[in-house]
């Protein structure tokens, strides 16, 4: 066996249906799945069954641990050469398994991962997200598939190592949140050799509402410190730019309202042509944001082709730089500046 593919579930049976239902149609056949089901209320087991005799796959339950323990309990269950670390949320095309094979044929690497997609059939929400996820104007681009400036850094919804480079790591450690990052991180410093596989892409249905998004991104930020923590040289500039966004965005909010505020009480208090310059900041700032939005509606649309999800698009970028430098400046507030240990903002509800 060539491939294990290592699969952690929590409460999402209908998701784990599709993507058994997408290894059925994979071209390259060499693989096994193991399921990992991460203490679930709704567990999967009898979606895995009526795949059992169509797929090499075995199912596992489990007391809840997060996904970083699931994987590695999967993975000291495999017997593939390499392992594929897969999110429950993902979909393959048919051609994901062979382009794989076709990457580590032509140029062999210790570990790597792929870019992610919107699929047809997602929903207006799911498209946004995935929009804002990977656009240059709100990541850089840094997850949208291109190649990297320095090295690649492979995540855990789409993610493969050679098993016997992960057992030598012990895999990945105890943090819930940024797991993935860390365990690249110790990939890369230990002297393995990453690689981004361009053409081994998935579809990522990522989170389904807006909330969840916020929640998800606003962990994503807390895990940047607590990641910089442990590896001082992991922050770059990049990663400092929603906070700066944040920040921005408040001061902006900020001075339309205090021109707003301005300008009323200067009319009460009989001036003229002197409420011209609260208003003009008030305007200025209005403008600036209404810039930023009509940048990013303008782009998702040509990205989508769809007005709708354009407009969504706009709220999703907002949500994800904001709730990313949400968490960035509470953890670095609360680790860099308090001394606090590491913690995570949402733990009960991230993974429903």
């Amino acid at each position: 066996m060539k491939y294990s593919l290592i699969i952690p579930v929590f409460n999402r049976p209908d998701e784990v249906d599709e993507l058994l239902d997408s290894l059925l149609h994979q071209k390259l056949k060499d693989f096994e799945v193991i399921i990992v089901e991460d203490g679930s209320q709704t567990p999967c087991r009898d979606v895995c069954y009526r795949y059992a005799s169509q797929l090499p796959l075995r199912y596992f339950m489990k007391e809840n641990s997060g996904p970083g323990q699931s994987r590695n309990y999967g993975v000291e269950r495999a017997t593939g050469d390499y392992v594929l670390i897969l999110d429950s949320d993902v979909v393959l095309p048919e051609g994901y398994l062979q382009a794989v094979d076709d990457e580590l044929r032509r140029e062999p690497c210790d570990a790597f991962g792929g870019p992610d997609r919107a699929a047809d059939t997602f929903t207006p929400v799911q498209k946004a997200i995935s929009y804002s996820m990977t656009s240059f104007f709100t990541t850089g681009g840094i997850r949208g598939g291109k190649k990297k400036l320095d090295k690649f850094y492979p995540r855990s919804f789409n993610m493969g190592i050679r098993r016997e480079v992960y057992n030598k790591l012990n895999g990945f450690s105890k943090m819930r949140f940024g797991e993935d990052i860390d365990f690249s991180i110790r990939i890369i410093k230990s002297g393995f050799k990453t690689r981004l596989f361009p053409d081994a892409w998935v579809y990522h249905k990522r989170r389904t509402d807006f909330r969840k998004f916020w929640r998800q991104v606003f962990n994503s930020g807390i895990a940047r410190i607590n990641l910089y923590k442990k590896y001082p040289d992991s922050l770059k500039l990049v990663h400092l730019l929603p906070a700066v966004f944040t920040v921005g965005i408040i001061l902006l909010t900020l001075m339309f309202l205090g021109g707003l505020v301005g300008a009323f009480v200067m009319f009460q208090m009989g001036y003229g042509m002197e409420q011209a310059l609260p208003l003009a900041i008030s305007a200025l700032s209005l403008a600036m944001l209404a810039f930023y939005a009509a940048v990013i509606f303008l782009d998702a649309n040509c990205q989508t082709g769809n007005l709708w999800v354009a407009a969504l698009s706009v709220r999703a970028a907002f949500t994800q730089l904001m709730g990313y430098g949400c968490g960035f400046i509470k953890a670095w507030w609360r680790r860099c500046v308090l001394g606090k240990d590491e913690f995570e903002a949402y733990k009960r509800n991230f993974y429903k």
